[in-house]
């Protein structure tokens, strides 16, 4: 496996993204050019493609709701926990001062940065870019969805 960094931390599931999203544009594709020249059937091919649409973006709402919604609760308390036994204090008492994004981008960071790297979003208001681009030895996060 590639060493994990800012650059390629982003991950992709084959079957749905290389798969499922290439047949249902090609299926939307197909329907709207029938629609456009299939004179004869141009309502049936406008409530295929329309159904098409359908189908792609609900996938999609739904995929990214339930797993990013679940994997937000571990993120989070997986950084309580690595914050408390680094500190031996609750990230709770400033998780209210940083957003999930920031949380979340925080938890790329080593242990020897960790504690640094939140004082420092804290102070300076770093954005979850400016974080993962502060981070020098990067902690990859190998089961993010």
């Amino acid at each position: 496996m590639q060493h994990q960094s800012y650059k390629n931390h982003i991950r992709y599931y084959p079957p749905h993204h290389f798969v499922f999203y290439p047949v249902i544009a090609i299926l939307l594709g197909t329907a709207l050019y029938k629609y456009f020249t299939d004179d004869a059937n141009n309502a049936s091919w406008l409530i295929i493609a329309l159904l098409v649409t359908l189908t792609g973006w609900l996938s999609f709402m739904m995929r990214q709701h339930y797993a990013l919604t679940l994997q937000n609760r571990i993120v989070r308390l997986e950084m309580r926990l690595r914050y408390f036994q680094l500190t031996g204090k609750r990230l709770e008492d400033i998780e209210n001062k940083i957003s999930f994004a920031q949380l979340a981008a925080l938890r790329f960071a080593s242990d020897e940065e960790l504690e640094d790297l939140i004082q420092r979003t804290l102070a300076d208001k770093l954005s979850p870019t400016q974080i993962k681009e502060s981070i020098k030895n990067w902690a990859p996060d190998l089961m993010r969805v």
